[in-house]
């Protein structure tokens, strides 16, 4: 039952703060209507007979007698219907597209509910994302949490919109392939930019957009990524769709937690996050994955920027814990002019063995994948030599090694903004570059293969 009430305790900020409160719940969603206008706001902590509220859009015309307060009795929700692919939404679900609200065919809590171990499926099957460091050598499982690691700079934005532009089951698929995208705490030319991106490239119709800016309330940062995997969950679960998750940039919402937490005067963890950051972390996170009741799939790919590139950072860190796996971007690459600048050897898929090779890609992708990684990780130790005694002074198996490196960073991992690589050209170009070494040199290959691919 709805409860309201006239006038505030005090005011902090974006937090008001009631007393005399009966019967609130933690999270529970609240209504204040100041004038003529109308905010919404949400319950962050309750002490005895006092609530503590964050004003989702700030408290400037509020006072302590003129405000009017209404629990709403439940927590935030959102609208769920199929007639969300190809709308745009701010960071807690309302329509910025000029088009009218949704029509419901159910309404459900943001929060979610964790999956039941027990009804989870192992994941198998690949996403293809057109581009050849992931798809071949960190490979996207279907119902994977596979995180990207940037630094601020690099164009993980960029890469961002190509995963969205070029996605897909793969070719011969015909189940039904969406993406939910989620940006938070971005500016408004990068909300631009995703927009427009998606639009040019005729992707709209399978995307359903939330879009949190820089100037947005910081509560609705924390609210985003929830909405986002409730549409997604109910995508994949009741629509037997197969929903990827894209969430850009984690760092802000943890930032945007920090920044709470502080002003509730909680006592502050590592670098000043919340001890819960964590659980906060792995709440969203775990939201992904494949259930037994369901016909479709929730793969989840946030993106996150390492302060200062230091992936000891808490956000990567604990992070790196709760996914499986991270593909990292480098910063050296990126001097190079090489995109996507994706340093292979600390990029890993924990779950890439499970959903590559006969009957899901093609049956020489493993050996290819540990082969590549074995002789670039070669090449990095005889850059270091070559730096102490030249270059001339290498030997002539050196050289060839040198050459391959150079070979791999610039035709493998390097490609066009707008090239999509088919997961059979990915596999054909490393061959093709593995033929700058002897056949003597490839000892993670099996001799079918090498006999099949290599000569």
């Amino acid at each position: 039952m709805a409860v309201e009430y006239l006038g505030l305790a005090e005011i902090n900020g974006s937090f008001v703060i009631l007393e005399g409160v009966e019967g609130v719940a933690f999270e529970e969603a609240v209504t204040f209507k100041v004038g003529d206008k109308i905010k919404q706001g949400q319950v962050v902590m309750i002490y005895a007979d006092r609530a503590v509220i964050q004003v989702f859009e700030g408290t400037e015309e509020f006072s302590l007698d003129n405000t009017n307060t209404k629990f709403l009795g439940k927590p935030m929700e959102i609208r769920l219907s199929s007639e969300l692919l190809g709308r745009v939404f701010d960071g807690i679900g309302r329509p910025i597209d000029g088009l009218p609200p949704v029509f419901a065919e159910r309404v459900a809590d943001i929060n979610g509910k964790p999956i039941n171990p027990v009804s989870r499926v192992y994941p198998r099957d690949f996403i293809q994302t057109g581009i050849s460091a992931i798809d071949g050598l960190t490979t996207l499982i279907r119902g994977q949490k596979l995180p990207i690691f940037t630094g601020n700079g690099l164009p993980n934005d960029k890469l961002a919109a190509q995963i969205v532009n070029q996605a897909s089951l793969g070719e011969g698929r015909s189940e039904k392939f969406v993406i939910v995208f989620a940006a938070m705490g971005i500016k408004h030319d990068a909300a631009e930019f995703f927009k427009g991106t998606f639009e040019e490239n005729g992707v709209m119709d399978k995307v359903v957009i939330f879009l949190n800016l820089a100037g947005d309330p910081v509560m609705e940062r924390i609210i985003t990524p929830k909405a986002a995997l409730t549409v997604s969950e109910y995508l994949a679960y009741e629509k037997n769709m197969h929903v990827l998750t894209i969430l850009t940039d984690m760092t802000a919402y943890a930032e945007a937690l920090r920044e709470i937490s502080s002003a509730k005067g909680e006592i502050p963890g590592r670098k000043g996050y919340p001890g819960y950051l964590y659980s906060e972390l792995a709440s969203i996170y775990e939201r992904a994955g494949i259930v037994k009741e369901g016909g479709g799939s929730h793969t989840l790919l946030p993106i996150l920027t390492m302060p200062n590139d230091d992936i000891t950072h808490p956000i990567p860190d604990l992070t790196g814990y709760i996914t499986e796996g991270q593909i990292v971007l480098d910063r050296s690459l990126h001097l190079k002019g090489i995109y996507p600048p994706i340093s292979i050897l600390p990029s890993l898929s924990r779950l890439m063995k499970d959903g590559v090779g006969e009957g899901y890609t093609r049956g020489d992708h493993p050996d290819l994948a540990y082969q590549l990684f074995s002789s670039y990780a070669r090449v990095n130790d005889i850059r270091a030599l070559a730096t102490v005694i030249g270059e001339e002074e290498l030997s002539e198996i050196d050289k060839k090694y040198m050459k391959f490196g150079r070979a791999f960073e610039e035709r493998f991992l390097n490609q066009g903004v707008f090239e999509n690589r088919q997961i059979t050209e990915t596999l054909k170009l490393g061959w093709e570059i593995l033929r700058e070494l002897p056949e003597s040199e490839l000892d993670r290959v099996s001799d079918e293969h090498l006999r099949k691919y290599y000569s």
